[in-house]
């Protein structure tokens, strides 16, 4: 696991994390990072459409089963409100899950670009990702994030009479996921499949101040945009355990 990733003496945690993101910041204008932000935002636009448009039809077509549809007046628009509400809150739930698998099918691109820039000898070293395995990830990540965030949604609904422990417990059950999904994104290119439970163990510290981190970027409005990509490149960073030159 050490061919895989820097050790040797390092800067505190804190240190490390505030580099990596910094590092990640100063690299938003390659036109590699640019490239890969214009197609992620327009295929993770085009994914919401369509994920918008079937759940608005399975929710109207729901509502006309129970008859809403056939009332005038204010059951229909009821309806109406109530399905907007529900497809706008699930896109707010999926936002960081789909963004996150978008960007894992254009990750190399990222990774590549920090590494050419900062890890040469990685970049030199890197394994050849095929898209399939890509696309495995990104649906992977897709389907922990539902499927996690399902199972703590007891937990959500207990805390919530506690005022600030749902968003906390939500916060870091997200966190853990996309450690995870940062933690694939570098695995694909650096770790043989039979050394990746391993690495991914040996790697959870790291994994997880990325996903805090990057989590946080998630939740400001309009950062949120670049969260993806700054936190693919924070993932590089810290998993190479950051560049000794770095300032």
């Amino acid at each position: 696991m050490g061919d895989y990733v820097d050790g040797g003496a390092r800067p505190p945690h804190h240190c490390l994390m505030f580099r990596a993101l910094l590092l990640s910041i100063r690299q938003l204008g390659d036109p590699a990072f640019q490239k890969v932000l214009l197609k992620s935002l327009g295929l993770t636009l085009l994914a919401f459409v369509v994920i918008g448009a079937v759940l608005a039809a399975l929710v109207m077509g729901l509502f006309y089963w129970f008859g809403w549809l056939d009332m005038d007046g204010g059951d229909a628009l009821t309806a109406v409100a109530l399905t907007v509400f529900f497809v706008l809150l699930t896109i707010i739930v999926l936002f960081r899950a789909v963004a996150i698998a978008v960007i894992g099918l254009f990750a190399d691109d990222i990774v590549d670009a920090v590494e050419h820039e900062h890890y040469p000898d990685k970049a030199a070293a890197a394994l050849t990702s095929p898209f399939r395995e890509q696309v495995s990830v990104g649906l992977a990540s897709i389907g922990r994030a539902v499927g996690w965030n399902l199972l703590a949604l007891p937990i959500y609904l207990l805390l919530f009479l506690t005022g600030i422990g749902t968003v906390i417990a939500v916060y870091l059950v997200n966190a853990l996921l996309l450690g995870r999904d940062l933690g694939d994104m570098i695995a694909v290119r650096h770790v043989p499949k039979a050394d990746r439970r391993d690495w991914m163990r040996a790697t959870r510290g790291k994994r997880m101040r990325a996903g805090l981190v990057g989590t946080g970027l998630f939740v400001i409005p309009f950062v949120n945009l670049l969260a993806p990509i700054l936190s693919a490149a924070m993932a590089a960073h810290l998993l190479h355990g950051g560049p000794k030159n770095a300032a």
